[in-house]
């Protein structure tokens, strides 16, 4: 079994500029946990690019199972970037499928 976990999230900001150093920091601190939090199986994370009234920002990332997905979620290193992440958004979704 492996769970695919999909984020998305709207930012706070609504200048281009702001938004870009947003997501850039985003996918820098989230991207940064590869390696670090070794249940991570594989993580992507970036803007939407097609923009109107999609979400902002999406992550992927997959699990080899819900305890491997629970102790992420607790690891220090994830807590501290999404510390960042709550800080830049305004609204967060979540789904976790298994596939």
């Amino acid at each position: 079994m492996t769970i695919l976990h999909l984020v998305s999230w709207k930012l706070t900001a609504t200048d281009p500029t702001e938004k870009s150093e947003h997501v850039a920091q985003m996918a820098a601190r989230l991207g940064g946990l590869v390696g670090v939090v070794d249940e991570i199986q594989s993580l992507r994370v970036g803007p939407d690019v097609v923009g109107g009234s999609n979400w902002d920002v999406a992550l992927v990332a997959e699990f080899a199972d819900e305890a491997a997905l629970a102790r992420y979620q607790m690891h220090p290193a994830h807590v501290e970037a999404g510390a960042y992440v709550k800080s830049v958004t305004a609204k967060r979704m979540a789904v976790d499928l298994v596939v």
